[in-house]
């Protein structure tokens, strides 16, 4: 009996919770028929607030204006009245019921008129604060997926880690956004410091490994030559940039470039030639056909890549993806190589994800 009435008072005090967390805001008699209404209602039902707002700025429908003063107004309401963060809100409800319909009369010659109906209609929207209740409301409204990263998938099994180095857990993120620079210092000298415009870096992975007096930087470059040919002291450059930028007096830093025979049979290097594509105009299939052919060249067993986003310049984005071959993501004795990567187009951001199924041991 205990146990039961302590369930339900859990219950009790989560109805309330939620009440508390939960923002509404309803439109009234909206000259504007119910159906047009919702045909932009289901697109931004259970996404995020900002998310939401980018959508209803880019479709094309006069209906998005309303709906956008209906959802500003009821986040204004949530970070007012109840010091909500917009980052957190969730739209789990949006609704529209039909109103009542506006008769007129329309004048002609000669006394006559005929008659016109105008349809109106009622928007309700619902945020929820999913700060506290992040899990619930992933699973219950938005519906995400159970993806995973295939590289993270399979450390400790077939795929190693980029960064080697210990450190105590107060250091820890001193040392990653360390890494992070670095990684990032050397891809803006090797794309300034490229001998052609392609737009193609190059860098497969860069491996850092840190010892007390010493950092080790490994460069896995698919084309060393257009960097280092003509002036062989870009790599003390390199090094003298990167102590610059991190403030390196006690440490000696160590860098070396190494060649891969194969190129494009790393996503990474892939993913900058399909985003050198995207910038030129070319069209997506084009570009993503042409990726495929070099990677059958690199004699890798499959490969599916994916663009997302405003493709081609269209008003709503999408998402179109290509698949050639075998890619099995969920074998873990499957050696398969995986990069996000971001362009940005006059049109807006595009996101390109490469998976390829190099080997299975």
């Amino acid at each position: 009996m205990t146990n039961m009435l302590r369930n339900k008072n859990k219950v009790r005090k989560r109805e309330k919770e939620d009440i508390k967390t939960e923002v509404y805001a309803l439109s009234q008699s909206i000259s504007m028929s119910a159906h047009k209404a919702r045909r932009v209602l289901d697109q931004i039902r259970g996404r995020s607030y900002q998310e939401t707002l980018m959508i209803l700025e880019l479709m094309p429908y006069r209906a998005c204006y309303p709906i956008f003063k209906v959802i500003y107004s009821a986040a204004a309401n949530a970070k007012h009245n109840m010091g909500l963060n917009e980052e957190y809100l969730v739209i789990i409800k949006a609704t529209v019921d039909e109103g009542t319909t506006v008769k007129k009369l329309k004048p002609r010659a000669r006394g006559r008129s005929y008659p016109i109906k105008r349809p109106t209609c009622h928007i309700t929207i619902v945020l929820k604060n999913i700060s506290l209740y992040e899990e619930s409301v992933v699973e219950n409204s938005i519906g995400m997926g159970q993806k995973i990263n295939p590289l993270g998938f399979r450390l400790g099994t077939i795929q190693g880690h980029h960064s080697l180095w210990f450190a105590q857990p107060k250091n820890y993120s001193k040392g990653l956004q360390e890494d992070q620079k670095i990684r990032e210092c050397i891809k803006n000298y090797v794309q300034k410091n490229m001998r052609i415009s392609s737009g193609v870096e190059g860098i497969a992975r860069i491996e850092i490994q840190k010892r007390i007096d010493l950092i080790q930087i490994i460069i896995h470059m698919g084309f060393p030559k257009l960097l280092v040919e003509g002036k062989p002291r870009r790599i003390e450059e390199l090094q003298m940039n990167v102590q610059k930028e991190l403030n390196y007096v006690n440490r000696k830093l160590n860098i070396t470039i190494t060649r891969i025979t194969k190129p494009y049979g790393h996503p990474n290097i892939l993913a900058e030639f399909i985003a050198g594509q995207l910038r030129n105009r070319v069209s997506f299939r084009k570009a993503i056909k042409k990726a495929i052919e070099l990677t059958e060249q690199a004699d890798t067993k499959g490969i599916q890549v994916q663009i997302a986003g405003r493709i081609d310049g269209k008003e709503i984005a999408r998402v179109e993806w290509i698949r050639e071959g075998r890619v099995p993501l969920q074998t873990i004795r499957a050696k398969i190589d995986y990069c996000s990567y971001r362009v940005r187009t006059i049109y807006g951001v595009l996101g390109i994800k490469i998976w390829i199924f190099v080997d299975e041991e």
